[in-house]
């Protein structure tokens, strides 16, 4: 990254803003061994796992229930392409699990997407794909990850890290889901109050796994409890061991490793209509042929900052349209974040689940210059979203040391634990508990 000399900045001050600004990511999150949504070409976008039409759900279905998950995305074409599916069952860690198709799936695998449809008066075409899961041809055997490859059956590919293949055909984008098979209960709590330290920058998870009538025989090797920060791949927690070990009872308490920095609140903005501007939008233009919207130009938080926000989740929104999955045109968002000089030892992209918490060119700030701010613009989907600018340095610590934009205890985080067992003997992960819990000051 370019750097540039400053007469008025010292080594000391650029060393605490450093500090301020650092925080613990991943350049890839899938390095992580953590599940989550990825997309391989510029063709696709807006990749949304949704669990019975609550955007603010987690994307988990209960076996033999009637929830389903909707997997959608938008392929930039109005020609048509023979999407297809293949559902794969996957470990805790996101791995292939060993179980054959036949023992995790009943049904047809690799068929084509069915439902699709093409954009209506938009500046960007696009074909807008939709698929539910379990469904009328597919149901689910099992519990435990699953995901879904999308792949266009009438394309050669060679295989490579940026972008893997099925059966010679390139995946396009990877969607993940979780299967319940709720066997024990998780009761959860969050407090500022943690072995570190009282109300300043942290928030504690504790928990405890109940099995009165589940047999675990052993639980340090049988069971692997994830804990998840807002859905963050790189906020993410594993390999976890009870601290007391009870008859029918699991706890974890005064765990070091469920201590998480407090952050900040999501930052937010709307693009509802392209005729007039929402919230934290400074302006909308047409520069032929699309639209750009101008956001409210950023700057660095040094105190927390309420904000009722989504926790990085966004929703695809446009105030005039009958179906806002084929109405709600494209445009890019301008993001600018002041700061005196260019940071050094890592890069700052924009951030959400907008962007599946990928760090890659298409979310990358640039510094210039000449006007003292990182720029980035990214093309987003009419709707509403949270975002956050995350540093990545060039060599990761091990934990987190900082955040951008302060950590405080006030701020209102999710945090979704998840209990995988695997007795001995067995050759997949079940997934017997996941649970949800807020951080609030009320």
């Amino acid at each position: 990254m370019q750097s540039i000399e400053t007469d008025n900045v010292t080594p000391m001050h650029r060393k605490r803003l450093f500090l301020y600004f650092f925080i613990l990511c991943s350049c890839l999150a899938h390095a992580l061994a953590v599940p989550s949504n990825r997309i391989f070409t510029p063709l696709v976008h807006t990749l949304q796992t949704i669990c019975n039409g609550d955007w603010m759900q987690q994307p988990v279905v209960v076996l033999d229930s009637d929830d389903h998950v909707t997997v959608s995305f938008d392929y930039f074409s109005h020609e048509y392409h023979r999407l297809c599916f293949h559902l794969v069952h996957c470990n805790s860690d996101g791995s292939p699990s060993d179980l054959m198709q036949s023992e995790y799936m009943e049904g047809f695998n690799d068929q084509p997407i069915e439902y699709y449809l093409n954009s209506l008066n938009t500046t960007f075409l696009y074909t807008h794909y939709a698929i539910d899961f379990p469904n009328d041809n597919v149901s689910l055997k099992v519990s435990g990850n699953y995901r879904v490859q999308i792949y266009d059956e009438e394309s050669s590919a060679v295989s490579s890290d940026e972008q893997p293949n099925y059966k010679g055909h390139p995946v396009l984008a990877e969607a993940c889901f979780q299967v319940l098979e709720p066997l024990v209960t998780v009761s959860a709590s969050v407090t500022s109050n943690t072995d570190v330290d009282t109300y300043a920058s942290h928030q504690q998870v504790s928990f405890r796994i109940a099995h009165p009538d589940y047999a675990i025989e052993r639980p340090g090797q049988e069971l692997k409890v994830i804990v998840s920060q807002n859905n963050r791949p790189d906020m993410t927690v594993t390999d976890i061991q009870p601290t007391y070990i009870r008859p029918g009872m699991l706890e974890y308490e005064h765990n070091k490793n469920l201590i998480f920095h407090g952050n900040n609140e999501f930052r937010r903005f709307e693009v509802i209509n392209m005729h007039y501007g929402s919230q934290n939008v400074d302006k909308i233009d047409f520069y032929e042929p699309y639209y750009h919207a101008v956001l409210m130009p950023d700057a660095q938080r040094r105190a927390y900052s309420f904000d009722a926000d989504h926790n990085g989740r966004f929703l695809v929104r446009y105030n005039l349209a009958e179906d806002v999955d084929t109405e709600a045109d494209y445009f890019f968002a301008h993001f600018t974040l002041g700061l005196p000089y260019p940071l050094e030892g890592g890069t700052l992209y924009v951030a959400g689940c907008f962007s599946n918490y990928s760090y890659s060119d298409n979310y990358r700030m640039l510094y210039n210059p000449a006007t003292h701010t990182y720029e980035c613009a990214v093309l987003l989907k009419m709707g509403a979203y949270d975002y956050q600018y995350v540093f990545v340095p060039d060599q990761p610590a091990k934990k987190p040391e900082a955040v951008f934009d302060g950590s405080f205890y006030e701020t209102e985080n999710e945090y979704v634990i998840s209990v995988y067992h695997r007795p001995f003997g067995s050759r997949y992960d079940k997934l017997i508990a996941v649970e949800t819990v807020h951080y609030s000051q009320e």
